[in-house]
């Protein structure tokens, strides 16, 4: 017999090429058929390659660094909401403006720092959001809907109050409403 100490689940047989056969590759994936023979990848990530960062009694990864191109593709993602938000602000503010028959200057200019003041909410939204959601708490953000529901929110807000300040709204809604 051969050699007894070596398993037998561990002996290699080797075959010799024949011609005009090309050997399978080792690393290529195949369906149903098991690699043996090969060492198994490590299932710990490699803390060698990047500095952890420690919390407690845990140390964690970073986040890899993304590029723009992402962040901007996931801060577009429940612009929808915002964007109607918008919709609505604009018409309530053209309700309100078109009533007041006089110069349209300073209603724009309203207007424009309303909007301007919904971008810096929405900029403060996803501020909180990366310091809360994905510092503190480890969560990876995919999308931007929770700060285009808060800057929708914040311009329906500004819509309605510029229809309370249309007089003819106000006794419409009055009168709808029996008050």
């Amino acid at each position: 017999m051969a050699d007894q100490t070596q398993p037998w689940a561990e002996r290699t047989v080797e075959v010799p090429p024949q011609p005009g056969v090309v050997p399978p590759q080792r690393d290529a994936f195949q369906r149903g058929v098991a690699a043996v023979g090969q060492p198994r990848p490590s299932r710990t990530p490699r803390t060698e390659q990047f500095p952890t960062v420690e919390h407690g009694d845990w140390a964690a990864e970073p986040a890899p660094r993304r590029p723009m191109s992402w962040h901007l593709a996931q801060a577009r993602k429940g612009g929808e909401l915002s964007a109607a938000g918008a919709l609505f602000t604009f018409v309530c503010w053209g309700i309100w403006a078109i009533s007041g028959r006089g110069n349209l200057v300073a209603p724009l200019l309203t207007f424009v720092l309303s909007l301007l003041t919904a971008v810096g909410l929405f900029a403060l939204a996803r501020l909180l959001g990366r310091l809360i959601l994905e510092r503190q708490f480890g969560r990876v953000r995919r999308s931007a809907r929770g700060a285009h529901l808060v800057t929708a929110l914040f311009l329906v807000g500004v819509g309605v109050a510029y229809l309370q300040q249309t007089e003819w709204v106000v006794s419409a809604w009055n009168w709808v409403t029996g008050n």
